[in-house]
């Protein structure tokens, strides 16, 4: 249930309200937007009165909220949510851009991707530590080393990084070594991982599941917020359907679908979207036209060798074409690129 008040409440009836609410078992969302302050209510919400409610003077309307999300939902959080990560920001008017390789294969690799990357505009680097693979004979990813030398990349270009978890059990390490903690598709419905990233307040990026259903995205990014910790990203990166020409199918649909039903931010992944390096430039300014907040994009500066993901990769050359690209794309859709203050 969300509780819209008044323009003209002050703040010691929006706290006088609140105080009843809570009184009645409900935990309170206050979220202070530019034209007015809305109450997201949580709990037993058929026990309250909605007509009593609406008696106060200085509340304009009470709305019952259909949708089983509620914290991810924007009728009860109406502005855009921004997310500072380290020294750079998601959402608003951002464009952010995410990027590296698919995993950490050296000390060499991941610092000059990083310096690159940061030289054409990126502003988060990207870079698999853990890697969950279809295979149990593929290259795992560098695990602990590999988030040791993230930190390195980290301290030499000033980037924040992000790098995907695995297990509920790495929670407090990712916590401590990285700016982002990204949950794959495979996770996203691992409901213990969701309910220990609720306990930390590590931003989380949550990739959409191989077949989910916006609303099952969405119920995810609500265990973690349910849980305290309230900055969730959202990212799609393409889903499974019948064609096989692709990797999997990008649902570009997904964005202005987020927009409409939530306040979080939400990237587009091209390069997992596709499995294809030739598309990322197209489907990168494909996800800016429509509203994303950001994309990431795989990186490596030898995609032919790459022990991971190589045909979907794209060089540092290539990556400076996709950026100049985007940043005209941006402008006309009244974005700016996220810098790194």
């Amino acid at each position: 249930m969300i509780v819209v008040m008044k323009p003209t409440a002050k703040e010691s009836e929006i706290a006088a309200l609140t105080d009843e609410l809570k009184e009645m078992g409900m935990d309170i969302q206050v979220n202070r937007g530019t034209e007015c302050t809305v109450l997201g209510v949580l709990g037993d919400v058929y026990s309250i009165d909605t007509a009593k409610v609406e008696m106060h003077p200085s509340v304009d309307k009470v709305m019952r909220v259909s949708e089983p999300f509620k914290k991810a939902n924007r009728k009860f959080h109406p502005n855009n949510t921004v997310i500072r990560v380290g020294n750079t920001e998601i959402g608003g008017e951002n464009l952010t851009v995410i990027a590296g390789p698919c995993s950490v294969e050296s000390e060499a690799q991941i610092i000059e991707v990083a310096e690159r990357v940061k030289q054409s505009g990126a502003t988060i680097l990207r870079g698999g530590a853990f890697k969950p693979r279809t295979s149990p004979y593929s290259f795992q990813g560098m695990e602990f080393e590999g988030l040791a030398l993230l930190d390195e990349a980290r301290a030499k270009t000033g980037l924040p990084i992000i790098s995907e978890i695995m297990s509920p059990k790495h929670v407090e390490i990712f916590e401590n070594s990285v700016d982002i903690i990204q949950v794959g598709a495979r996770n996203m419905q691992n409901f213990d991982l969701l309910k220990e990233l609720g306990r930390c307040k590590t931003p989380v990026l949550l990739k959409r599941g191989l077949s989910s259903t916006i609303e099952e995205w969405l119920m995810s990014a609500e265990y973690i917020m349910a849980g305290g910790n309230e900055n969730v990203i959202l990212c799609e990166r393409g889903i499974r359907t019948f064609e096989t020409y692709t990797r999997n199918t990008l649902d570009l649909s997904a964005v202005p679908a987020i927009k409409k039903l939530s306040h979080l931010p939400v990237v587009v992944d091209p390069s997992h979207a596709t499995g294809l390096n030739w598309m990322v430039m197209p489907l990168a300014i494909a996800a800016v036209a429509v509203g994303a907040d950001g994309l990431m994009i795989e990186v490596h500066n030898d995609p032919k060798n790459a022990k991971c993901d190589g045909p979907q990769s794209i060089t540092p050359d290539e990556f400076q074409d996709v950026m100049d690209k985007i940043g005209t794309v941006a402008q006309v859709a009244g974005r700016k690129l996220a810098v790194v203050r």
